[in-house]
């Protein structure tokens, strides 16, 4: 047997080189349907976190070390959508179907190192809001410049290191299974289904270990915050209460949206084939969460709030007053 543009032949054995996004319809109109439905989310998410960063970096008010992290994880957002769902959109309008090798381990490498990196930031997040409201006369001493810098830094590192193991053992070896991916991208537990055993074995001890590791900082998250909230539940003054409700609340609602979407993505089942039920879980965590992660700010936020509100009613003045300083 010949090789052919998505396979290459070697010693007897046959491995591709390309793979095949599988669409849900194999109707036109429900493809350029869903393109139209992944750009209109990806423009959102695009407008409402390139909008919180730009009003973190130039708004004075929000030059603190809660928004410094706050910005990193909109910068993971907007980079972790813009991964998948461009290519998505493209496939979908053009009708391709095919994704190369080296394209496909690129956007596997892209989103676990974003996403590791998005769940490092919100630890760090919860020890931020931990040292602000339950050691508060500590927080400039312990919550330091120099220490965020250093802790952003071990966390784009920390993902950008698991990410690396992650996608070597995962591509370590030919695909010589089948090329169809039942997804509209790379989809880890896809990519998986059609590798080897031995890849699929190091991928185990590797996701034991990671599960080991991602129990213990939810438990210390969890622990955290609910040592907060019982010390806010104990202010006798309602607008510190207020304040410092407004202030947890959306990281909180933002951790259990990726726990959510986290768990949808690795108990939900592997799908053998295309349908609307493979979309919708894979769509919950792969674009939900860039997309109503600003909303949550915007909404519960009164610091960004009032930041927004003062870029709408002079955006020019906003702008200059920001940079100048």
């Amino acid at each position: 047997m010949g090789s052919t543009p998505y396979t290459q032949k070697m010693d007897n054995f046959t491995f591709f080189t390309e793979f095949l996004l599988m669409d849900v319809s194999s109707s036109r109109e429900l493809q350029l349907l869903q393109s139209l439905l992944f750009l209109l989310i990806y423009l959102g998410a695009l407008t409402g976190n390139l909008t919180t960063i730009t009003l973190i970096v130039t708004d004075n008010h929000l030059h603190s070390p809660m928004y410094f992290f706050i910005s990193n994880l909109s910068l993971i957002d907007l980079c972790s959508i813009s991964a998948i769902v461009p290519k998505s959109i493209v496939n979908s309008m053009t009708g391709r179907k095919t994704i190369s090798l080296r394209d496909c381990a690129a956007q596997v490498f892209l989103f676990i190192f974003l996403v590791c990196t998005a769940f490092a930031f919100l630890v760090v997040m919860a020890y931020d809001r931990y040292v602000a409201i339950c050691r508060p006369l500590h927080y400039g001493l312990i919550v330091t410049p120099r220490m965020c810098v250093q802790a952003a830094s071990g966390s784009w590192a920390s993902g950008l290191i698991y990410s690396a193991v992650h996608t070597c053992a995962m591509f370590r070896l030919p695909f010589t299974k089948t090329n169809v991916i039942q997804q509209f991208f790379c989809d880890i537990p896809q990519i998986l289904r059609i590798s080897s055993s031995d890849v699929q074995f190091s991928e185990l001890v590797i996701l034991i270990i990671s599960f080991c590791l991602v129990l213990a900082c939810l438990v210390f998250m969890l622990t955290s915050y609910i040592t907060v909230f019982s010390t806010v539940l104990k202010m006798h003054s309602m607008e510190a209460r207020n304040k410092a409700f407004s202030t947890c609340s959306p990281q909180l609602a933002i951790l259990l949206l990726f726990v959510i979407s986290g768990s949808v993505a690795v108990l939900g089942p592997t799908a053998n084939k295309a349908s609307l039920n493979n979309l919708l879980p894979a769509m919950f965590y792969t674009m939900l969460p860039p997309f109503i992660n600003p909303i949550i700010y915007s909404l519960r936020n009164r610091e960004i709030n009032s930041a927004l509100r003062r870029m709408l009613i002079c955006p020019s003045e906003f702008l200059i007053k920001g940079f100048s300083h």
